[in-house]
């Protein structure tokens, strides 16, 4: 059976742009756009030339692409002709090779926010999109709140975007601008639209202020639009704009969609999903969501002990997707709730086998429930798991000891007047007899501990002068002024492998140097280190 093709619009570069605190560079924007490339998007929205130097710079020397590197902007001003507005002809200058334009179609905006009558904001709409083709321009009209306007004026709405394609516009999109309209009106009204519009030529741009931006498109698409818009991870205005991570593998993989429809996003390129959005959150210097879906960290994680042992004798049991699929993997966690099943898959996760009937996996289960009731969270410290399992079912190997560590944490003026905190550490470690004692400072007792224990390790120094602390969580675990602190420690290397340690006290500088130790004794197992 032949399929119908959805083309994949995204506009993480301009719409995802105005989310609140996001920033793109230049550079951002062409290594974004390229990662969209590969992923496989049909369109990939790069900004509004002439409305700010970055997007007029992008679009004066585009990125080499495959997909349609697309300009946005607004259709001509009212009294102006679209040879002489200076909107358009930023527009026109441009190197992008579709343009998507943006009109009022509803009536209530087009007398308030642009203060015309109907017939003339009809009348722009036919010029620039006519003009957009004249320049040679593939051309996209965004019908600004299209649900709310034919919700109130539903002729009026029509007339847009009859016009629009009327004109030879190749995509009709109709936006749910406030995101308030819900997914059986979504499908309603969409029907009612494909009814005038072959649905070849409409598309869907949902806002996500109900939740319901994924539902929408999807409903969009059940209804005939072949065209979705969306952005990476749900980046947006207000609360974000169709989240293309969740769409794609919905489209590729769910047989509601897969079986009626294709999408340019490849199996391969799917298997890199998660990758791209974790990377993608990089670039935003922001801690991916753990549990969005498909893609998070938690998004095939399992707690309890019997989903654990299910999950052990068919992972289908509890996973609606082989997780391999999107490029996630499965992670059953070690926690209070774990049975020997969790523990068991762990194990074989991290390379430990050993038999359920083996005393010591009843053991090594004891002494996590017993840790964890002290404050010890294991299910996600991977890193401090492994050296407790290994502690219990063989050895860890002896490679230095801490005699003792001191930290100072002076405030005062410098020099220049300015009230600073200073923090210095000092540790002394023990190496084959050799006593070793190294002092760092640092930007807070943490920083300048972790620095002082990493400045010296003797013949182990070479293992760990790529290793550096990336994140770090704390967390009181009992109230009152005596509570028990525990802090979570994430840590990478030079090629690039994380992991996470964990440590618990009363004293946060000693929690902290637990997972520190921590961090430092997995990282020279993981390279092999000879005591």
């Amino acid at each position: 059976m032949t399929k119908d093709r959805v083309f994949l619009f995204d506009t993480t570069l301009r719409d995802g742009a105005q989310t609140t605190g996001i920033d793109f560079s230049l550079h951002d924007k062409i290594h974004i756009a390229k990662m969209l490339d590969r992923l496989g998007m049909d369109y990939i929205e790069g900004g509004y030339p002439g409305a700010n130097p970055i997007d007029t710079a992008i679009f004066s020397n585009p990125p080499v692409l495959k997909a349609k590197f697309t300009a946005f902007g607004m259709t001509r001003k009212v009294g102006v002709s679209t040879s002489n507005d200076i909107g358009l002809a930023g527009l026109f200058a441009s190197k992008a090779h579709a343009i998507c334009l943006v009109a009022k179609s509803w009536d209530y905006h087009v007398r308030i926010a642009l203060g015309c009558t109907l017939d003339e904001n009809l009348e722009t709409v036919k010029d620039s999109i006519n003009a957009a083709i004249i320049h040679k321009f593939e051309a996209i009209l965004d019908c600004e709140h299209f649900f709310d306007g034919y919700k109130a004026n539903a002729d009026y709405a029509l007339k847009i975007a009859k016009t629009a394609y009327a004109a030879g516009a190749r995509w009709i999109v109709l936006c749910d601008t406030n995101g308030g309209t819900l997914p059986h009106e979504v499908e309603h009204i969409v029907r009612e639209v494909a009814k005038i519009i072959p649905g070849s030529h409409l598309g869907i741009h949902a806002h996500d202020d109900t939740g319901n931006a994924v539902a929408n498109s999807l409903m969009a698409v059940r209804a005939g639009v072949r065209h979705i818009q969306g952005t990476l991870n749900g980046l947006g205005e207000r609360c974000g704009n169709a989240n293309l991570v969740t769409l794609i593998p919905t489209l590729k993989l769910k047989p509601d969609f897969a079986d009626s429809f294709d999408i340019g996003v490849s199996m391969d390129a799917l298997a890199t999903l998660t990758q791209v959005s974790r990377s993608f959150d990089e670039i935003l210097n922001r801690q991916p969501r753990r549990q969005a879906p498909y893609v998070g960290a938690a998004a095939f994680a399992t707690k309890a002990g019997i989903h654990a042992s299910a999950i052990a004798k068919d992972p289908q049991t509890y996973e609606h997707i082989p997780p391999q699929n999107v490029g996630n993997m499965r992670h059953v966690l070690v926690s209070t709730q774990a049975g020997k099943s969790n523990i068991l898959v762990e194990l074989e996760r991290l390379g430990l086998t050993i038999s359920k009937d083996d005393p010591k996996l009843t053991r090594l289960l004891e002494i996590v429930k017993n840790k964890e009731a002290t404050g010890y969270a294991y299910e996600g410290a991977d890193a401090s798991f492994y050296l407790l399992a290994q502690s219990v079912l063989g050895v860890v190997p002896d490679y230095f000891k801490v005699e003792r560590f001191k930290v100072n944490i002076e405030r005062r003026y410098n020099a220049n007047g300015e009230l600073v905190t200073f923090s210095e550490a000092t540790v002394k470690v023990m190496v084959e007899g050799e006593l070793l004692i190294s002092a760092a400072e640092g930007d807070g007792p943490v920083n300048a501990l972790d620095q002082a224990l990493r400045k010296d390790l003797g013949r182990y120094q070479k293992h760990i002068s790529g290793l550096k602390l990336t994140d770090f969580k704390v967390r009181i675990f009992e109230g009152g002024t005596e509570a028990v602190t525990r802090v979570m420690v994430e840590s990478c290397d030079e090629t690039g492998a994380t992991w996470t340690t964990v440590g618990v006290s009363p004293n946060i500088i000693d929690a902290s140097f637990q997972a520190l130790t921590d961090s430092i004794i997995y990282k020279l197992m993981r390279d092999g280190a000879k005591v």
